[in-house]
């Protein structure tokens, strides 16, 4: 698990997945795009997918946060893909 500063790239709307663990049926989905703070024009940037109330928190594009990802992989038909979940997003400044 990662936990650092962040500066908001973008963040797409919300859409919906099944979810058995849902008393609704449905889970809360969308993905963030953050780039390390202070790291400038070349600073690493992580594409992150938010679940829950979490994914219906609205973050804009300049917005610092602070941010703790967690990062996994998994296989799929022989084939490997990482997926970094932010698990807690908590803005510091506003932009």
């Amino acid at each position: 698990m990662k936990t650092n500063i962040f500066r908001v790239v973008s963040q797409s709307d919300v859409t919906y997945i099944a979810s058995s663990k849902e008393e609704s049926g449905q889970l809360a989905k969308c993905v963030i795009r953050l780039k390390e703070f202070g790291g400038g024009k070349f600073g690493d940037e992580y594409v992150c997918t938010l679940f829950g109330n979490l994914a219906q928190c609205r973050f804009v594009e300049g917005d610092v946060v602070v941010a703790s990802m967690r990062f996994q992989v998994h296989e799929v038909n022989g084939n490997c893909y990482q997926e970094i979940v932010a698990n807690d997003v908590v803005p510091i400044n506003r932009k």
